[in-house]
């Protein structure tokens, strides 16, 4: 189960600098763009095999130290930028702690298999009608 907000934002850190994009002369002199940086390993609120689906469904996303680094540079505020990359790792942590169901192998019925075989010769034996007779 996913904790809320608050529990995620007392484990977190965050990082500012100057972001590009729009803004002017804005951007030169403000950071506003906030990098977010989450810990599995400090999370204290998920099992130890929560911890590990997260690892193995985040190790792309993971830097060498096991960290999760999320970004957001969007908004000219800080504050939104924040809220936005907690937002968003809301949604990555959602996503790594989903567990995918087993796919139940299905066999196809007799019935359609012979059904699609005959329709492959009605469909042959009509084409066939519509050659010009061979007169050999």
């Amino acid at each position: 189960m996913l904790p809320d907000q608050s529990e995620i934002l007392k484990i977190v850190s965050f990082k500012t600098s100057r972001s590009g994009g729009k803004g002017g002369q804005n951007v030169n002199k403000v950071s506003s763009k906030v990098e977010l940086i989450f810990d599995v390993e400090d999370a204290y609120f998920f099992t130890d095999e929560e911890k590990q689906r997260l690892k193995e469904k985040l190790a792309s996303r993971l830097d060498s130290d096991g960290l999760l680094h999320v970004t957001s540079q969007e908004d000219r505020s800080q504050l939104l930028n924040k809220q936005r990359t907690v937002l968003k790792l809301m949604a990555i942590l959602k996503s790594g702690l989903e567990v995918q169901k087993a796919r139940k192998a299905t066999k196809i019925p007799k019935a359609v298999k012979e059904k699609r075989l005959a329709n492959k010769a009605a469909n042959a034996q009509k084409k066939e009608g519509r050659r010009k007779p061979n007169l050999d």
